[in-house]
């Protein structure tokens, strides 16, 4: 299971199957959420352990301005494509606070060609989304200053006015509430063991129960490795860890501020009543240590404040720090599965090398994408093959 490709065979679900969801990160959620709408018998199995990367992320809702190309960009950009009609969905539900707002992606530079060399690709790709990707605004530096106070006045820029932001927390929340108003179960705990039967299913031991199911979704994360490992398949993800400044302009409208692309791997994202978060930091090798540190920190503000300077007035609130899944070697997105049978295991988490904001993003239509292979449009449900998901 290290193939970077995506897995694009068609699959269905058979309703009376009972599935296991291990992780209710955005991924974990995403499933649980489009199974329980389709009538499966799921659970999610999570102990909230401290480093989840949806709950401190960013939440940039703007694909086209991401480094990601092929596959990974393909699914990355489905997930931009798709939150409107997720909205609708949630809303129907009576769960329509996201923290969503669509106040635009700017992408600046102080470098005219750099920015002119990206500005083809973004204009081709948010003329390829359509209507959820808005419009494209070539920005002075006068005009940054309008859109974004604290910008330096060196810089020029692109203005993409469909692009997004989400608060991850709220988000994964809703998701999770939407899943559960749908029949999906939630189990407070750690997967402390995972072994498939010789019958086909799945048992899963935390410390309270174990729990059987026909087929198995591991959105674990950077954990997802080590779930995996336990089972024989291996797979090319390891940890790495981002800490994020979360800041504050008292007294500031900031909720109409764009998200803020400096074509790096650090960006800065406006929420409402004055709250600006600035990240992050990419540092592998650390392992699952989700410490805030003194370098982290100087690292963020020092990006931060090249780029807006403005910021430095700003009251530091918190860091919050995640881990993400990160591919061992050169690669995109991982959806796909393993095994025969009624027990299939279906991976499907994206990893990368390359910088991109993905966050909520693609993992949201990772999962949504997963579930509709399995009994939808005008196929009828058929029986779930043998699985484990990643």
């Amino acid at each position: 299971m290290t193939s970077t490709a995506i897995d694009t065979t068609a699959r269905t679900v058979d309703s009376s199957a009972r599935v296991g969801v291990i992780g209710s990160g955005i991924a974990g959620a995403g499933v649980a959420f489009g199974l329980a709408s389709r009538g499966v018998d799921v659970t999610i199995v999570d102990d909230a352990m401290a480093g989840q990367a949806t709950a401190a992320s960013a939440g940039i809702i703007a694909p086209w301005v991401s480094t990601s190309t092929g596959a990974y960009y393909e699914t990355y950009a489905a997930g931009g494509n798709f939150y409107p009609a997720f909205l609708e969905q949630l809303s129907a539900l009576g769960i329509p606070d996201l923290g969503y707002r669509r106040s635009g992606a700017l992408v600046v530079n102080n470098d005219p060609e750099t920015l002119a060399e990206a500005a083809a690709t973004i204009r081709s790709r948010v003329a390829a989304a359509g209507t959820v990707a808005g419009e494209i605004h070539d920005l002075d530096a006068a005009e940054l200053a309008e859109l974004f106070p604290p910008i330096a006045p060196d810089m020029t820029g692109l203005l993409i006015t469909g692009g997004g932001r989400v608060d991850g927390r709220v988000l994964r929340d809703a998701i999770l509430t939407g899943a559960r108003q749908q029949g999906a179960g939630f189990v407070a705990d750690s997967a402390q063991a995972i072994t498939a039967s010789g019958r086909g299913t799945w048992s899963v031991r935390t410390a309270s129960a174990t729990e059987g199911f026909d087929a198995l979704v591991i959105a674990g994360g950077a954990r997802s490795a080590d779930l995996l490992g336990r089972l024989g398949h291996s797979v090319g993800i390891a940890p790495q860890r981002g800490q994020l400044l979360h800041l504050e302009l008292r007294g500031v409208n900031t909720s109409p501020w764009p998200t803020i692309h400096p074509l790096d791997h650090h960006y800065i994202t406006p929420f409402d009543g004055g709250r600006i978060v600035a990240g992050a930091t990419r540092e592998d090798g650390v392992g699952f240590d989700v410490r805030a540190t003194a370098a982290g920190t100087k690292r963020v503000l020092d990006d931060a404040l090249r780029i807006a300077p403005g910021l430095a007035e700003a009251t530091v609130l918190e860091t919050r720090v995640g881990v993400r899944p990160m591919a061992t070697r050169e690669g995109g997105a991982a959806l796909r599965g393993s095994g025969s049978g009624r027990g299939r295991t279906v991976a499907g988490l994206g990893v990368r090398r390359r910088w991109s904001h993905d966050g909520p993003t693609h993992r949201r239509r990772g999962g949504q994408a997963d579930t509709r292979r399995r009994g939808t449009g005008d196929r009828p449900p058929g029986p779930v093959s043998r699985g484990l998901a990643l």
